[in-house]
């Protein structure tokens, strides 16, 4: 079992930075492939970033890629998205994933094992 819990959301004017933190407890954090994930009002969730469980490897959606890094720190079981150049179409409730099988593997899919609870990103014009 593990539980991930986000914070850093906020209310940020467009063109601002947030980063995101995704704290892991429970089973060897390693093992495991992490991901960020958003939920924008009356949408379906939608895959953001992943990253091996290294860290030495990460996808983005093509939505934020150039703009959003995703980033891990093993030692601190903790996931990072840094997030610059914000857009209002970046608002949504955003969810720290974590899957035990290879990110190549689950990157784009919404079927991962482990979701935190959301942080909200609100992202004003």
């Amino acid at each position: 079992q593990v539980q991930l819990v986000e914070s850093g959301g906020g209310l940020v004017q467009a063109g601002d930075s947030l980063k995101l933190s995704c704290a892991a407890s429970g089973r060897i954090f390693s093992s495991y492939s992490m991901g960020w994930f958003r939920q924008a009002p009356g949408k379906e969730r939608e895959f953001v970033a992943t990253i091996s469980r290294s860290g030495g490897g990460a996808y983005y959606a093509d939505s934020v890629k150039g703009r959003f890094t995703i980033s891990r720190d093993n030692a601190k079981n903790t996931v990072a998205l840094q997030m610059n150049s914000l857009k209002p179409e970046d608002t949504a409730d955003y969810y720290c994933a974590g899957d035990p099988r290879p990110y190549t593997l689950v990157v784009g899919f919404t079927n991962w094992q482990y979701w935190g609870q959301g942080t909200q990103v609100t992202v004003s014009s």
